[in-house]
């Protein structure tokens, strides 16, 4: 579900300067785009992400029908938490905090950069809200820029984010 708010801006720099997966990377042997998993495995960067997927148990849901909003954090995001944060994290005693997490980074229905602008808010798969704001140009999810938007899957929607978001 998305929040909207009353103006529309324009599109961030990354986006306009046409920053995104080709549609060739996307796309598998009989021209079909990817779901959310395989592109972010193709992808190469989200490799913490996807072992995070991985331990959660969340892979069959993340390629099911969604369509979904991913707001995907990079390797170097994931690096950028304090030291023995991911690894903690990975241990089976907290999966349910590691759903939690993913479950955060996730939006039901397919969320273009457009129509996020446009909102002020989108609830998710955890529960709780995030917050959508526009400053100088880039689209901030919470305290995360997105670096790169409206990479289309089969099954939703990746934008890539400069921060891992962490439910209250």
């Amino acid at each position: 579900m998305i929040h909207k708010k009353m103006k529309t801006v324009g599109w961030m720099t990354a986006a306009a300067a046409g920053v995104l997966l080709s549609a060739a990377a996307q796309a598998d042997h009989h021209g079909m785009k990817k779901d959310i998993v395989d592109t972010a495995v193709e992808a190469g960067q989200f490799e913490t992400l996807v072992a995070a997927v991985q331990a959660a148990g969340l892979v069959e849901t993340l390629k099911g029908e969604g369509p979904f909003t991913v707001f995907a954090p990079t390797d170097e995001a994931f690096a950028a938490l304090p030291e023995g944060t991911v690894e903690s994290l990975l241990e089976e005693e907290n999966r349910d905090q590691l759903q939690s997490i993913l479950t955060y980074h996730v939006v039901s229905g397919k969320i273009m950069a457009e129509d996020a602008m446009a909102a002020d808010s989108a609830t998710t798969l955890q529960g709780q809200d995030l917050t959508i704001t526009t400053m100088d140009g880039s689209v901030m999810i919470d305290d995360a820029t997105v670096i790169q938007a409206d990479i289309e899957t089969s099954n939703g929607v990746i934008h890539v984010i400069d921060s891992v978001l962490m439910p209250e």
